[in-house]
């Protein structure tokens, strides 16, 4: 029995004394899985968390291991943070695996992806501490990387906001004037054909009637009695006034030679109680709440006059104030301003741009596809209306598309100090800040730009950069372009973003090459390699990106890519 006993007693010795002094085993793959994997890349991270089951009888007690995550690609690798577990007879903060039991370990990993990624691995490494003692276990392979098909968000491809123009080839303008008329009389006096009102617009008519660029569409007069009196008078009152108006009207045009003019039209109004109510509404007289409660009460215009009558303490400030305005013929002028051609516009630019109003320069611009002529014309604007800062904000417009995004910085900051808050220039330095990644910096522009219509493509890509497609997908909405089906991809939207990428005007290789992932992703093989030819064709550098993405690993694409 003390044999057997002392036997017990040191085996325990031993047991105690290996799990305790012994150096660690090597870690093997089997006991980890990495979500995701293979690793995708997420805005502009490669996210991944490693779980791990670690065996009992494994974890030495007075061990501390330090896991790094380390993703090796071609001759690089990228450490991700280290993270401590130690056994149960260290004393320190670090989470504890018991040695009789295992345990579960998760190690975070996140790498800042750089396109050579896109063939690459994730490792573990292990530094065990025990004791005084210091040595590295063999690393353990657990995914491999990366899907870097998000990575196609691009703010290149954004359409900066342009600051629009103001030009109107048809520019409407109306002149009038009023003859004024005696209580119950339809007489035209003489003295109200001689008013500055009357002779202005004899002298406007006569002027837009000899210049080439203004068209008279339309005379017209219209006549007014005043609300008191009996209906039927009041109506052949007015109806007078506008037959007088009209024959001075057709004379005075035959005088001063105005033979060329669009419609003349007439009407006559018998009561004006809408001009009444307006009159009353707007002067000081007393009671004018109580006569604007009669209008509203009653509808009928003879009960209307007897009500307001019978209200004899504001009558007599109504029949000197009031009535009399509303005895009149008012002659109104419609002419049509005919700005200049878009051959003129041009013309001008090529010989003269100094003619050209900076509106006029603005809209010449959108007259041309070329980027060089755009460039000269807001360059010209910028010369010669430095103070407006539609020509600065176009100009980096241009700047951008043409991928020199030093200068249009330059321009957008000229256009900032010249309009501080104008949306347009806000999202186009929001832009400059996210292709510079000052992911921050971008999202304050964006904000001051709310309501802009251009910004729903710049704020898709924001999303897609900090890695939220869904957000990305609604700001979006309904456009039609590379980023926006990249969203609905990521979104694993697939049928939108086929819709969407059919859609675009003008498919570039970018365009193809995510239809090939559409394909993949739905298990289209012929639409893949449809797709991938045409990408490839377009772009032959899509053909190394094709061979080394995970995208296409499991279809066969040695026809397409040789």
């Amino acid at each position: 029995m003390k044999k057997a006993l002392g036997l017990t007693v040191a085996t325990a010795a031993m047991i105690v004394v290996s799990g305790c002094s012994k150096k660690m085993n090597q870690f093997s793959a089997d006991y980890f899985n990495c979500n995701p994997n293979p690793l995708e890349v997420v805005g502009t991270q490669v996210p991944a968390t490693v779980t791990g089951n670690v065996p009992a009888k494994f974890f030495v007690k007075n061990a501390t291991v330090t896991v790094t995550p380390v993703l090796v690609y071609g001759n690089y690798q990228t450490s991700g943070t280290p993270i401590k577990y130690q056994g149960e007879k260290v004393r320190g903060n670090d989470p504890v695996v018991s040695y009789d039991l295992g345990g579960s370990v998760v190690i975070p990993a996140n790498f800042a992806y750089t396109p050579e990624m896109i063939k690459s691995e994730l490792y573990l490494e292990f530094n065990v501490e025990q004791g005084k003692k210091q040595y590295v276990l063999p690393r353990v392979k657990v995914a491999d990387g990366v899907i870097a098909t998000a990575a196609f968000a691009n703010a290149g491809t954004v359409d900066p906001a342009i600051a629009p123009d103001k030009f109107q080839r048809i520019i409407n303008e109306k002149y009038s004037a009023d003859i004024r008329f005696l209580i119950n009389q339809a007489n035209i006096r003489p003295g109200e054909l001689k008013t500055a009102h009357m002779e202005a617009f004899n002298n406007d008519l006569k002027a837009a009637h000899a210049d080439t660029s203004r068209v008279i569409k339309e005379l017209n007069i219209s006549s007014y009695a005043s609300p008191d009196g009996s209906l039927e008078f009041n109506t052949q009152l007015a109806e007078r006034r506008e037959d007088n108006t009209a024959t001075y009207l057709e004379k005075q045009l035959k005088k001063d030679m105005i033979t060329e003019f669009g419609e003349l039209t007439a009407q006559f109004t018998p009561e004006d109680w809408e001009g009444f109510q307006k009159l009353v509404a707007a002067s000081d007289i007393q009671d004018k709440q109580l006569i604007l409660s009669v209008l509203s009460m009653y509808k009928d215009p003879e009960q209307r006059e007897r009500e307001i009558r019978n209200l004899a303490n504001v009558f007599e400030a109504l029949a000197d104030e009031i009535l009399p305005q509303l005895r009149y013929s008012r002659i109104t002028a419609s002419v049509d301003v005919i700005g200049k051609s878009d051959a003129e516009i041009n013309h001008l630019f090529d010989t003269d741009p100094s003619k050209l109003t900076v509106d006029e320069l603005l809209y010449a611009a959108t007259l041309t596809e070329k980027p060089a002529r755009k460039e000269a014309i807001y360059t010209a604007a910028t010369r010669l209306y430095p103070n407006d800062f539609r020509g600065f904000n176009n100009l980096g417009m241009v700047k951008y598309e043409m991928g020199d995004y030093a200068a249009a910085k330059a321009c957008f900051a000229q256009a900032q100090k010249l309009a501080p808050n104008a949306p347009e220039v806000q999202m186009n330095l929001g832009l400059i800040d996210l292709l510079n990644s000052n992911y921050d910096a971008a999202n304050r522009y964006f904000g001051n730009a709310a309501g802009l219509n251009e910004l729903g493509d710049a704020l898709g890509v924001y999303y897609l950069k900090k890695g939220d497609a869904a957000a990305a997908v609604k700001a979006f909405g309904n456009s039609k372009t590379n980023n926006a089906a990249l969203a609905q991809i990521l979104a694993k939207d697939y049928s939108k973003a086929k819709s969407t990428l059919a859609a675009i005007a003008t498919p570039d290789a970018t365009t193809y090459y995510l239809m090939a992932v559409v394909g993949a992703r739905t298990n289209n093989s012929q639409a893949l390699t449809a797709s991938l030819r045409q990408a490839i064709k377009l772009d032959p550098s899509m053909a190394q990106r094709a061979a080394q993405d995970l995208e296409f690993s499991k279809f066969n694409l040695s026809g397409v890519l040789n």
